[in-house]
């Protein structure tokens, strides 16, 4: 026992035994003559201790992380005087505006990416690489390597470059399991912020799952306070195993620089992207067969749940598989493979990451029962066959083109519905469409009572010239109708 702890026993059996204070006094002194012991736990003991640091973590990580350059020419022209530039000119002229000469201008950007292969294979992010003209990936070692595109997912963000390493095995980062992560976990983040060259920042997990985030269509980030900013876009995110666990894409700013708010890709849709662009040059992802909503605090006591979680199924495409796996309106689903399920982005987020020709285990209650359904995991059909038609003449769709839905065309524009008939797919400029402000993305009911199940009902309904035509659509899930003429 320490001299001092001695001492202050000794004072204390000069207490007579049954006086009320002494057992007091005892308990209290043995705490703070405890509390020293704990510091000492907890302050370095040794120089070694005092030279720990992620130095080590850093030199197994960086130099599989590389810079990339790209290089593209935008064509432009300028108005041959500075008076066309005018609102009053642009008002009247609008695109038919005289230009002068086109001139050539070189647009450059910068970011970083990942070597995930060690014969030149390389992820980024989609919008570092967006319509580049030339890519150049920087080795950490200084080393230059002209990079040619394999593929690009613009839903996910994500893009696969090669490099023409001649024979040499450059140093890969693992791919680790970022549904290994928890809140609180130290990562570091590799990239190179605004150009000055590779730099590491350090941080922690700030939260998993965050799927309010809106960039790109499939959402279930990493959220981290490590200082990421511009330059950083397709960088490491690294765990303390020097395990790759996820792909910087996006801040939170309000002046271009970080504010702690960062947001990474998870691996399991990184190994997804890399997989389906390699294998198949594109990102096929399973089809559902079924739509789904936010469960609120409102509906609990109503479905027998204990909290808001899951998904709450609403509709079921006919013959989907969803429909054949026994799913059922009403339903909420959890979890997938035993993964909680909390909002529809995460559920679309865990679909995406499951490779098609494999089963899915999607837990769902159902009347306050919990059981198992077994998903066979498809691409979505691209049937009934879409007919993409350009529409002409004197009707109001005139400058539209338009095409039957089907799951593979709503896959490809990203919409989340199990509706069938004719949809919006592009509107030409100063066109009568245009003019009426018609949308891509509108769904075509009804011309003049008449339903319009498809492409060829609609040219049949436009085929007779009228004056005034009711047209019904729907738009983003809501119903409305109009009257062009008459």
């Amino acid at each position: 026992m320490p001299q001092h702890a001695a001492k202050a026993k000794d004072w204390l059996m000069t207490i007579p035994s049954l006086h009320p204070v002494r057992a007091l006094l005892f308990a209290f002194c043995m705490v703070l003559l405890a509390v020293p012991a704990a510091w000492a736990q907890q302050v370095p003991q040794s120089s070694e201790q005092i030279k720990l640091s992620f130095a080590p973590v850093a030199k197994r990580a960086m130099p599989a992380v590389v810079n990339i350059y790209t290089r593209k020419v935008v064509r432009t022209a300028q108005p041959l005087s500075p008076l066309f530039n005018d609102p009053f000119f642009r008002h009247f002229f609008g695109d038919r505006m005289p230009m002068g000469i086109p001139e050539d201008r070189i647009q450059r950007s910068l970011g970083s990416g990942v070597i995930v292969n060690g014969d030149g294979l390389v992820v980024t992010n989609h919008h570092v690489v967006a319509g580049s003209d030339e890519i150049t990936v920087v080795l950490s070692d200084r080393r230059e390597f002209e990079a040619q595109l394999v593929g690009s997912d613009e839903r996910t963000d994500l893009a696969v470059l090669r490099i023409n390493t001649r024979g040499e095995t450059l140093p890969v980062l693992p791919i680790g399991d970022s549904d290994q992560l928890e809140v609180g976990d130290l990562v570091l983040a590799i990239g190179n912020p605004f150009g000055v060259g590779q730099t590491v920042t350090s941080g922690i997990v700030s939260a998993v799952a965050r799927t309010s985030i809106g960039v790109g269509d499939f959402r279930s980030f990493i959220q981290t306070d490590a200082a990421i900013n511009p330059g950083n876009s397709g960088g490491a995110l690294v765990d303390m195993n020097g395990n790759l666990v996820g792909i910087n894409t996006a801040i939170y700013t309000r002046n271009g620089g970080s504010n702690g708010i960062g947001f990474a890709i998870p691996t399991p849709m990184v190994k997804a992207v890399i997989a389906g662009i390699t294998e198949d040059g594109k990102v096929v992802r399973p089809w559902l067969g079924a739509t789904g909503q936010d469960i609120t605090s409102e509906m609990v006591s109503a479905l027998d749940l204990k909290r808001p979680m899951g998904v709450l199924i609403n509709g079921l495409y006919p013959g989907g598989p969803a429909e054949k796996a026994g799913m059922q309106v009403g339903d909420v689903v959890v979890a997938v493979n035993g993964r909680e399920i909390s909002d529809p982005e995460s559920l679309r987020f865990r679909l995406a990451t499951l490779p098609v020709g494999e089963d899915a285990a999607l837990t769902v209650l159902r009347q306050g029962r919990e059981r198992v359904l077994q998903v066979k995991l498809v691409a979505p059909p691209d049937n009934p066959p879409r007919d993409m038609t350009e529409i002409k003449g004197r009707n109001p769709f005139s400058g539209t083109v338009v095409a039957n839905l089907n799951p593979a065309l709503a896959e490809e524009l990203g919409l989340q519905t199990i509706e069938q008939g004719v949809i919006i797919t592009r509107i030409a400029r100063g066109t009568v469409a245009a003019r009426l402000q018609f949308r891509p993305g509108d769904i075509i009911l009804r011309i003049n009572d008449a339903p319009v199940n498809t492409v060829a009902d609609l040219r049949r309904a436009l085929s007779t010239a009228r004056d005034a035509w009711k047209i019904t659509m729907r738009r983003e899930g809501e119903v409305f109708s109009l009257t062009v003429g008459g």
